[in-house]
């Protein structure tokens, strides 16, 4: 009984261990089991290695792949971090200006007007935006009125207005307009690869600056900066285009002072060598302006040479008699002639402290305004002031006969016709005695006329005083005939003609000088026909 029991027993447990293994069993197969949604493992490329080499480099590969594009997200993140700061930057400092520009202070703001001034910044912005000529065109009066857009690329700038340089295509001079073109290409470029911009970012393109075509801009002085960027397309024949509007922010108070000009004295610098009737024209006007006028004015004048000497003491004691005038000096330097020479010991004589220097020539001629401009735009240690004088062309192309030629006074008019802006010329300046001996004063080395200038402008373009470069409408270069000696080589010969030629007339009057013969056929012929017509 007791041994039919215990089979029973191990029976039982025997069913119950069996069953217990297919149910473990079956637990394992439906766990392990791969699932019918698994994505299955890419199979390897036609011709590329099998088995567990092949899979290896295709591993490296993928994961070549998304290194290089978690590189790109990172770097386009770091962009748009700075520029973020730079944009956060720009903002404060709008605001501080806004604030300032109505008055408010610009910190210690409550939570309210903080964000006020904000919402009111913006709103600045947008009607810039609205007033400028982006969406639509404005009716303007004229073909005058139009603002005309410049044409860059990556490394040339197409412009109407040329300035010094006067090349019509260029790559950008000055470092303002190479930070700003290179500026408007990256924000492009950011834009463009932005995540913002769709598209499945494994697949999407990554524009570079090779993609940029071209670009347009132009400004409105009173509202911003529009600019135009073209990119090559995905496809042929397809671009991209993005536009950009730079807003003009509101005037911000620099400073308010009182400019004291009552004794600011103006040691006005001649160096001179022969050319007395010049000097005694010249004495005519500064009798005019500096005595009767200004009368805060020292003459220095550093005569080269002993010929003719006499006639130019006999001027300065004359003057000096007839209008009561003692604030001259005359300087003789028996050496050849050199205007930088005989402006540096003319500035370095004066000994009666720091003064304001004028260095003039004697076919200058200048007014009591352009004296007060000096004054104003020079200041010790902080400015120097080089104004752009106007070139008289020559009175017998432009009147005509001598009878015609008004008197001198008369001549002095800004027009296309009568004259242009010497811009390449930077030998009439103002600046203190202290900054220019402290640049370093002339190259004494340089001979006769010409290079001193430009060496010593290039000084203070180097230096941290601030050069003022400006049209001034007082002070006027009275033409000269310029002489070519035969003696040039053949460049600098032609390149003298082309300079008497820019100095003789402007490119109209040049023109009908060319076409003489043709414009006196038309007109006899024209007198002919009057005749014929009345009867």
């Amino acid at each position: 009984m007791l041994r039919r029991g215990l089979q029973a027993w191990v029976v039982r447990v025997g069913v119950l261990l069996v069953a217990v293994c297919s149910g473990l069993s079956l637990l394992y197969v439906f766990a392990c089991s791969p699932h019918s949604d698994d994505v299955l493992a890419p199979l390897p490329r036609v011709n590329a290695p099998t088995g567990k080499e092949g899979y290896q480099a295709l591993l490296q590969e993928r994961e070549e792949q998304h290194r290089h594009y978690i590189s790109s997200l990172q770097k386009q993140i770091s962009q748009l971090k700075e520029a973020l700061e730079q944009r956060s930057e720009q903002l404060r400092s709008m605001k501080d200006s806004l604030k300032l520009a109505v008055g408010t202070p610009p910190s210690g703001l409550l939570g309210g007007e903080a964000e006020r001034s904000r919402v009111d910044l913006q709103e600045f912005f947008r009607s810039q935006l609205s007033r400028a000529e982006v969406q639509e065109g404005t009716k303007l009066p004229s073909e005058y009125a139009l603002v005309p857009f410049e044409t860059f690329t990556l490394n040339k700038v197409y412009q109407l207005e040329t300035g010094l340089t006067r090349h019509p295509e260029e790559k950008p001079v000055r470092k303002d307009c190479r930070d700003e073109l290179t500026e408007t290409l990256e924000t492009a470029l950011q834009a463009l690869n932005s995540p913002w911009e769709g598209g499945d970012p494994a697949h999407r393109r990554v524009y570079s600056p090779g993609d940029f075509i071209e670009g347009i801009s132009r400004m409105e002085k009173d509202k911003g900066t529009l600019y135009e960027l073209t990119f090559k397309g995905d496809r042929s024949r397809e671009f991209r285009r993005l536009v950009f509007f730079r807003p003009f922010g509101p005037l911000m108070k620099v400073a308010s002072e009182t400019v004291h000009t009552a004794n600011m004295l103006i040691n006005i610098v001649v160096p001179l060598a022969r050319r007395v009737e010049k000097f005694r024209h010249f004495m005519r006007n500064f009798r005019e302006v500096c005595i009767r006028q200004d009368r805060r004015i020292h003459l220095t004048v550093v005569y080269f040479g002993k010929d003719q000497i006499r006639e130019v003491k006999g001027i300065l004691d004359k003057t000096s008699k007839e209008m009561n005038f003692r604030n001259f000096t005359l300087i003789q330097l028996n050496e050849e002639f050199s205007r930088g020479r005989g402006l540096d010991v003319g500035a370095r004589a004066w000994r009666r402290g720091n003064v304001l220097l004028f260095f003039c020539d004697v076919d200058i001629y200048f007014s009591a305004e352009f004296l007060n401009s000096c004054r104003l735009n020079a200041q010790p240690g902080k400015k120097v002031f080089y104004p752009v004088l106007f070139s008289q062309y020559n009175p017998h192309v432009i009147y005509g006969h001598n009878s015609a030629i008004p008197p001198i006074e008369k001549q002095l008019v800004i027009d296309k016709d009568a004259g242009f802006w010497r811009d390449f010329g930077f030998g009439m300046t103002c600046q203190y005695r202290s900054d220019f001996v402290n640049i370093g004063g002339f190259d004494v080395d340089i001979k006769g006329w010409g290079g001193e200038d430009v060496h010593l402008y290039r000084k203070y373009l180097h230096s941290h005083l601030l050069v003022v470069r400006a049209p001034t409408r007082g002070l006027f270069h009275l033409w000269h005939e310029k002489r070519c000696s035969d003696e040039l080589p053949p460049e600098q010969y032609k390149m003298c003609m082309q300079s008497k030629a820019m100095n003789e007339a402007s490119h109209g009057q040049l023109g009908m000088l060319f076409f003489r013969r043709e414009v006196e056929a038309h007109l006899r012929k024209q007198r002919h026909q009057s005749p014929d017509r009345k009867s």
